[in-house]
């Protein structure tokens, strides 16, 4: 894969996750559209019964749902090849439902690091680490 293709796959990624912080479904779910296939193979908790880009989006849902401000930091990216890696933090106010946890009004930071394949341009595979135990203590869903 060229440098230029690589530098995209950066730049695409960039894009993505400054529609995520949007906080805006629809800007979204059409991040969604645009950046990631259909068909992605998603290798992180997903919510059961969708597959590819429309579990994506109902992972979003939940998300912006449960923490309408939440704000996805990208602390550092690695691009070789057809994947670009991100170290992010995740921040956010647990306003609505999630896990089942009805909102709590806390604030939550998490760090989470996604291994991104790119093909043609699109996240073709995702794969995922999320410090969903940090998460849920700060909710007090579990004990410290």
């Amino acid at each position: 894969m060229s440098a230029a293709a690589t530098a995209h796959n950066t730049e695409a990624l960039n894009r993505f996750h400054s529609a995520v912080n949007s906080g805006d479904p629809s800007v979204v779910s059409k991040a969604i559209d645009e950046f990631v296939a259909p068909d992605v193979r998603f290798h992180a908790p997903v919510p059961m019964g969708a597959t590819g880009a429309e579990a994506l989006k109902r992972v979003w849902d939940v998300l912006l749902s449960a923490f309408p401000d939440i704000r996805v930091t990208l602390e550092e990216t690695v691009a070789e090849g057809d994947k670009v890696v991100a170290r992010n933090t995740v921040t956010g106010t647990h306003q609505g439902v999630y896990q089942g946890l009805a909102p709590t009004g806390r604030s939550v930071s998490y760090n989470e690091i996604f291994i991104f394949r790119f093909a043609e341009g699109r996240i073709v595979e995702i794969r995922g680490v999320v410090d969903v135990l940090t998460q849920l203590r700060q909710l007090g869903a579990l004990p410290s």
